[in-house]
């Protein structure tokens, strides 16, 4: 039997069992792909109990920098943003970042494309994640909002590394008009009314990563610009992951991709 899983603290809500399946049943693979609550301090002993049966692990909070540590191996999303979301196991780990390919992907599904002046709201593997997703569509200017803005002091160095110029502030600071928000604020973030109402007001289409409950309260008030769900991301970086658990590279197509894409689609 071949094994997988996605793991993270907490990880009940996980669609990713439900996507994996039903790709790996259009691939005619016997696969088993399961989840695990694994919380950071406890992720290196858990890696190194799995046996030659497990082919690879999908990460998510808090677990991605975690990942990054453990892989023998990274492509250049994981080692741009120091995260890993995917691990293809072996006796040297190869470590990749399928968020970012995720986000570009979902932007494109939802017709953004281009953008010069981008809004990050957060500070953590998913704001850098962003980050270099907006920079591979075009990207000059981000502004990375957050509650503790001396966090977001690495995508400082992170724009330099990609060519975009960023500009960290509090939450609450005043705004200039962008042309693309992305909010990678934890899921159940609520902004106070205020602050919420002036992003919304300057802050072109929204993607927010959070999914779940839909609409979000940023979405909730986001006004005529369109408000996307991170639905989009969270199966795009699946259909990358499983070309790496299926291919070993995250930009070899499967086999009747599209077939497999919609039968994920429609397991959400």
């Amino acid at each position: 039997m071949t094994r997988l899983a996605v793991w993270g603290d907490p990880i009940g809500h996980s669609k990713s069992p439900a996507l994996h399946a039903a790709a790996y049943r259009v691939l005619g693979l016997d696969w088993e792909y399961g989840r695990r609550q694994v919380p950071a301090e406890g992720f290196a002993t858990a890696l190194a109990q799995l046996d030659g049966t497990w082919r690879g692990l999908s990460l998510t909070m808090p677990l991605k920098e975690e990942a990054f540590r453990a892989a023998a191996t990274r492509d250049r999303h994981a080692d741009l943003t120091g995260a890993v979301n995917t691990l293809l196991l072996s006796a040297r780990p190869a470590g990749f970042n399928t968020d970012v390919g995720g986000i570009v992907d979902a932007l494109a599904e939802a017709g953004i494309g281009d953008v010069e002046t981008v809004r990050i709201l957060g500070a953590g593997a998913t704001a850098a994640s962003a980050l270099v997703a907006v920079a591979e569509i075009g990207a000059a200017r981000v502004d990375v909002r957050a509650r503790r803005p001396e966090r977001a002091a690495p995508l400082i160095d992170l724009g330099e590394r990609v060519g975009v110029v960023v500009e960290v502030s509090a939450l609450d600071d005043p705004v200039l008009g962008v042309d693309l928000t992305i909010a990678t604020l934890p899921s159940g973030t609520v902004l106070a009314t205020e602050t919420a109402a002036v992003l919304a007001a300057s802050g072109g289409a929204l993607f927010d990563a959070a999914y779940a409950p839909w609409p979000s309260s940023l979405a909730s008030v986001w006004g005529d610009a369109p408000a996307i769900s991170g639905l989009g991301m969270l199966l795009h970086q699946a259909v990358r992951q499983i070309r790496i658990f299926r291919h070993g590279d995250p930009s070899v197509a499967l086999p009747d991709e599209a077939d497999v894409i919609a039968a994920m689609r429609a397991a959400l």
